[in-house]
């Protein structure tokens, strides 16, 4: 598997594996696919040199992506916080895609200058409290009953990840 910096040309897979999450529930808070078109401005607030997007590769083909996304834009106390998002297409669930992304996102952070990773989830969504935990990330918040699926309320988590202390930006 290689893990490189997402271009726009990688665009339509990455929709499509957000689309994949968005449809099968509670896995994001938008409730409707998104088209290429619609996901460009997206791609395009993504500075590779400071919060990229991740692409994972297995046999030529995307399986899963990380981004690394800012904190309250504009806010410069808050320039060494970033907000990380991953989702794998389903079809390469529990193949080490989320592990190589999410290693290969934290090894960066010194270079990015993020001290500090979190993570928005929404509360029924176990396997990925599960993953986050396996990485040390901690809950470090609860909204609860902000999303609302089919009539039904829940919360969200933020799990965060304070980077070592020691560690030089």
């Amino acid at each position: 598997m290689k893990i490189r910096i997402a271009t726009l040309d990688d665009l339509p897979a990455l929709v499509d594996i957000y689309n994949q999450a968005i449809l099968s529930g509670q896995k994001t808070a938008d409730i409707t696919p998104f088209s290429i078109e619609e996901r460009k401005e997206w791609f395009k607030k993504h500075d590779p040199d400071k919060h990229p997007i991740l692409v994972a590769i297995y046999d030529d083909i995307i399986v899963g992506y990380l981004t690394f996304s800012p904190y309250r834009t504009g806010r410069m106390a808050l320039r060494n916080t970033a907000e990380v998002s991953f989702y794998v297409h389903f079809d390469y669930h529990d193949r080490g895609v989320g592990s190589n992304l999410m290693e290969n996102a934290i090894d960066m952070c010194s270079a990015l200058q993020i001290k500090t990773l979190f993570a928005i989830l929404i509360e029924s969504n176990k396997t990925s409290i599960k993953f986050l935990e396996k990485y040390e990330f901690e809950k470090w918040g609860h909204l609860p009953k902000v999303a609302e699926f089919d009539g039904i309320e829940y919360g969200q988590f933020y799990y965060g990840l304070r980077l070592s202390e020691s560690e030089e930006l």
